[in-house]
């Protein structure tokens, strides 16, 4: 049965919520609500390709991103949890095709350098040799930062959802949020299909379901939900550690620790809304690309498919904090494929934001009120 009444009410049960739900609890704050409308990472997290890396274009993402690598280096002892969390920091690659692609990543790189982040341009030699196995036919270089790598996103998400249950938060699943009262241009209530909660307090973490969650206080959020899919072959020898990603194409591939090969690669046309079905052409599609790249994968069988919404914003950056509309009514919405890696940052800005203290990073630029502004502030470094 649901509360009467909470401090703070979530809405999405992704790895941002739960993150935010353990940070706030940690801080002391009781009454903490986290609603789901499915399971526990049901939407972008649970089907996310799950790299983490430091090489974004834009000031706030690297600031942000090289905390999230301490966070999720410490995730374990932090949350106390038996997770194996499977962070393996294998480095994270981007090949660059045109003179054009390549500039972008050495001006990509100087700025990561002049924040201490690790990576570096590398020419096709040193590229072969990191990688043997990868056909650099065509390749003038690419950007490499050997901290990057990848997580499991469940496990992750459980990890958060654990350590915030011991510490009092409650969390509600198959709870759909149908409404949300507002008077005075406040927050008053969260209604839900299960009953109503008072609150003074709402965090929208619903990811591709943000736009409609912020219909319900009058906000258009400009959020596009837009489906991404994913394959999956047998178990194989390892033969990469690295996260692979080709921007010619769009096309990228690692290789979990079990062997595993998670191929993936950008595609505009794709559809938009929330289907989370699979197509054969993009299995045919994605195959062809990637073996033009690593031809060694040619008899590796594919064993699964999937597919996930990406919230994508105008210019690719998250919309993070309270909005000036509504008194109490906080984003953390449209991280246009690349959220499950600031869960730990995030999480902790957002617990302080609601608290009322300092951010230790300030995400001013990612206000909502940018979009009235026109202060938009494109990521080069997203796929």
């Amino acid at each position: 049965m649901l509360p009467v009444s909470a401090e703070v009410v979530i809405i999405g049960g992704g790895v941002h919520g739960c993150s935010i739900a353990y940070h706030l609890a940690s801080k002391g704050m009781h009454g903490v609500v986290v609603l789901e409308q499915k399971y526990l990472t049901y939407g972008g997290t649970g089907r996310s390709a799950a790299g983490i890396r430091q090489q974004f274009g834009t000031e706030i993402n690297c600031r942000l991103a090289k905390e999230n690598i301490k966070g999720f280096i410490r995730m374990k002892e932090e949350l106390d949890t038996d997770f194996d969390l499977e962070l393996e920091q294998g480095g994270y690659m981007w090949l660059a095709y045109t003179e054009g692609q390549l500039n972008q990543l050495r001006e990509n790189v100087r700025l990561q350098s002049s924040l201490g982040i690790p990576s570096k341009i590398l020419n096709p030699d040193e590229i072969k040799e990191l990688i043997p196995l990868l056909d650099v036919e065509g390749v003038l270089g690419a950007s490499w930062c050997a901290e990057d790598g990848h997580v499991n996103p469940h496990r992750v998400t459980f990890a958060y959802y654990e350590a915030a249950k011991r510490l009092g938060v409650k969390f509600y699943t198959y709870t759909k949020v149908v409404d949300i009262e507002i008077e005075k241009d406040k927050v008053k209530a969260v209604v839900t299909d299960k009953g109503k909660i008072s609150t003074r307090k709402v965090v929208n973490a619903a990811g591709p379901w943000g736009k409609e969650i912020g219909k319900m206080v009058g906000l258009d959020i400009p959020v596009v939900s837009e489906r991404h899919q994913i394959m999956v072959t047998e178990p194989v020898n390892r033969i990469i550690k690295p996260l692979i990603l080709c921007q010619d194409d769009g096309s990228y591939w690692k290789q979990e620790p079990t062997g595993g090969f998670l191929i993936g690669m950008d595609n505009p046309n794709e559809k938009k809304g929330y289907d989370v079905g699979v197509t054969w052409q993009f299995m045919e599609e994605v195959s062809r690309r990637v073996l033009k790249k690593m031809p060694i994968l040619r008899d590796v069988r594919v064993v699964r498919q999937w597919s996930g919404p990406y919230d994508i914003t105008p210019d690719s950056q998250s919309i993070v904090g309270p909005v000036e509309e509504v008194e109490g009514f906080y984003l953390d919405v449209g991280w246009s494929g690349h959220g499950l890696q600031f869960a730990p940052s995030i999480g902790r800005i957002m617990s302080e934001l609601i608290i009322g203290e300092e951010p230790f990073i300030s995400v001013d630029v990612l206000s909502f009120n940018r979009f009235k502004t026109g202060k938009l502030i494109p990521e080069p470094a997203c796929i």
